[in-house]
């Protein structure tokens, strides 16, 4: 991929949603962008409402100035500065935090559409994106699951993946936001091999060699020869060998309870999880962090593998019982940042 960097900045001009105003978003980016950390990577520009943004900034005890801009042209890279482009969302005076509203969900889904904007038009490096509520895009009327399939709409991406990752701990799915009764015919031959394809590309660019990626089979114990389901020698290890013709380094399919085990020992540098809950639980379970029923550290990033545009993401959501109260960590945000930078420079 050629570099994206965008002319004028000494480091990547990154476009960071605010999220749904009611949940973290804008509490993890206002911590977010007056870390360090943050500004050693990229120049943020925060898709958002600047009022919202300031009683987060307010809120977090931040020494940042909020400045509302009308693009990437006017924003300052400074890091006591973080520039708010408003754009096309609707007026939120008077949410109220920590529930979902159909204003929020509204606003949520624009700061989306501007930031892909943004992207396409080639005027940042890469988009972030603070966690949206599901339920909001529905009241709002957006029959969306998620950001994933936003993106895909809205950049006509027909071939995409979800990938997780926190360092050299990575997870892709075949299938993902469906419930588990459709995600089972979801997993095909064709996506298997698809997402295979997607996983290698981007973890090859980010480890700089051919990753060696571990398959998991779909039913207990990758099937048992055929005992507890034949998904896996009709769909799963086909698409392996079609994608070992093609250079790609899988095994499998191999039973998801060791699969991870053997991963997350460093064995592979990729697992293909065939659903959702299959990759996320073991996932969070390594990089979620808890204790006396508070979590401690927040680690992970969410990548959408296949866009035309770089796009990552928290590994978590909006958080309502955390929302406007001054806790909610901004880890895995700053992740995402260092993980957009790495991967629109590759």
């Amino acid at each position: 991929m050629k570099d994206r960097r965008v002319d004028g900045f000494r480091r990547p001009l990154i476009a960071i949603t605010m999220g749904d105003p009611a949940g973290v978003g804008p509490e993890i980016v206002a911590r977010a962008a007056a870390a360090a950390r943050l500004r050693a990577a990229c120049v943020p520009l925060v898709c958002g409402d600047p009022e919202v943004m300031r009683r987060a900034v307010e809120l977090t005890g931040r020494r940042l100035t909020v400045r509302e801009v009308a693009g990437p042209a006017e924003t300052i890279d400074s890091p006591r500065t973080l520039c708010v482009v408003r754009g096309s969302h609707v007026s939120i005076v008077g949410f109220a935090p920590g529930k979902p509203q159909a204003a929020c969900g509204e606003a949520a889904f624009r700061f989306v559409v501007d930031a892909v904007a943004l992207a396409r038009a080639g005027k940042v490096s890469a988009i972030v994106t603070a966690p949206i509520s599901k339920e909001a895009l529905w009241m709002a009327g957006h029959r969306y699951p998620g950001h994933t399939e936003i993106l895909a709409e809205l950049t006509r991406t027909r071939r995409f993946a979800l990938m997780l990752a926190d360092g050299p701990r990575r997870v892709v799915h075949v299938t993902c936001h469906q419930p588990l009764a459709e995600a089972v015919g979801g997993v095909t031959r064709r996506r298997v091999l698809e997402t295979l394809r997607l996983g290698n590309e981007a973890v090859r660019r980010l480890a700089r060699r051919p990753p060696r990626i571990a398959v998991c089979g779909l039913n207990p114990h990758a099937g048992e020869a055929g005992l507890f389901g034949d998904e896996e020698r009709r769909r799963i290890l086909p698409a392996i060998r079609d994608a070992l013709r093609e250079g790609v380094r899988a095994v499998g399919p191999i039973p998801a309870d060791t699969a991870f085990v053997r991963a997350f020992s460093g064995e592979f540098d990729l697992t293909v999880a065939m659903y959702h809950d299959q990759g996320h639980i073991p996932f969070k379970l390594a990089c979620f962090q808890a204790a006396s029923g508070r979590m401690r550290t927040l680690r992970g990033v969410n990548v959408t593998l296949g866009l035309p545009i770089v796009r990552t993401s928290v590994d978590h959501g909006t958080a309502w019982d955390l929302a406007w109260k001054g806790e909610a960590l901004p880890d895995s945000l700053l992740d995402a940042v260092e993980m957009a930078v790495a991967l629109s420079v590759s």
